[in-house]
């Protein structure tokens, strides 16, 4: 992670973690000139919003991500981001495989390597800040690692 990229966060339904990932990242990146995107590797929620509880803590932040839409990790994006970061290891398992058959130049990895950054679905707001935090957290070792 040596260089500024295209970037592309990753989790199951693309509703919690992933486009949290990607606000605060876009937020965190503004200055760079970096596309940032998120996506799940499952279709449950496909063109659903984000979870209120993610557009919740992001608000919190001062990052608005009401108008995101939950869409299904794609082949393409393979060839389309740089990096590709699973917010856990099942995530992580689940693009590789995706992958498997194809060749790519992209990095994959998590988010907040060596963690993972649990599903807070299930969970309430103080799950939704602990995640919020990881996030942060990964999002800037991502790019204090380009600077």
């Amino acid at each position: 992670m040596d260089k500024p990229g295209n970037v592309l966060m990753v989790c199951l339904g693309n509703i919690c973690r992933s486009p949290l990932a990607e606000g605060v990242f876009k937020n965190m990146s503004s200055d760079l000139n970096v596309k940032v995107d998120s996506a799940g590797t499952s279709n449950y929620h496909i063109n659903f919003c984000p979870d209120k509880r993610s557009i919740k803590i992001a608000q919190m932040n001062g990052i608005d991500i009401r108008f995101q839409k939950a869409r299904q990790l794609k082949i393409e994006d393979f060839t389309n981001f740089d990096y590709i970061f699973a917010m856990d290891r099942q995530n992580l398992i689940d693009i590789r495989q995706i992958i498997n058959e194809n060749k790519t130049n992209c990095k994959i990895q998590l988010l907040n390597d060596p963690f993972e950054i649990e599903d807070p679905y299930y969970g309430d707001d103080k799950d939704f800040e602990l995640v919020y935090d990881q996030i942060y957290k990964g999002c800037k070792r991502v790019i204090d690692n380009w600077k």
